[in-house]
């Protein structure tokens, strides 16, 4: 099993929500977050003065799949979430050891 953490746009949501529930994916979880990466912020004007955003919002997608499933599900994400500009976002990849179904006891690959 393998863990998939991807940090998006926060407007891209909606189109990564539903190609991952058309591929598949059941059990995701969402945050909203704030950070930034290489760029380290943006620029904005307001009122003719300039002034650095360095945290911009972003949203965390974490999803739990099989081994097998895992450069599909990636590519779904990159598909549905890619804009060609800085800071569509980053995909990461976690060994996970092991899975318990808490109401069951259940473990494995199929608590996924």
């Amino acid at each position: 099993m393998k863990k998939i953490e991807a940090i998006i746009r926060p407007e891209s949501i909606d189109a990564v929500r539903s190609a991952l529930s058309a591929a598949g994916v059941t059990g995701l979880m969402i945050s909203d977050i704030e950070g930034h990466g290489k760029q380290k912020g943006v620029i904005q004007q307001w009122r003719g003065e300039k002034y650095r955003v360095e945290l911009l919002a972003k949203i965390k997608i974490e999803t739990v799949v099989k081994d097998d499933d895992v450069e599909r599900i990636a590519g779904v994400i990159i598909e549905s979430a890619r804009t060609g500009e800085i800071g569509d976002g980053k995909i990461f990849i976690y060994p996970i050891t092991e899975a318990i179904r808490i109401r069951t006891g259940e473990k494995g690959d199929s608590v996924i």
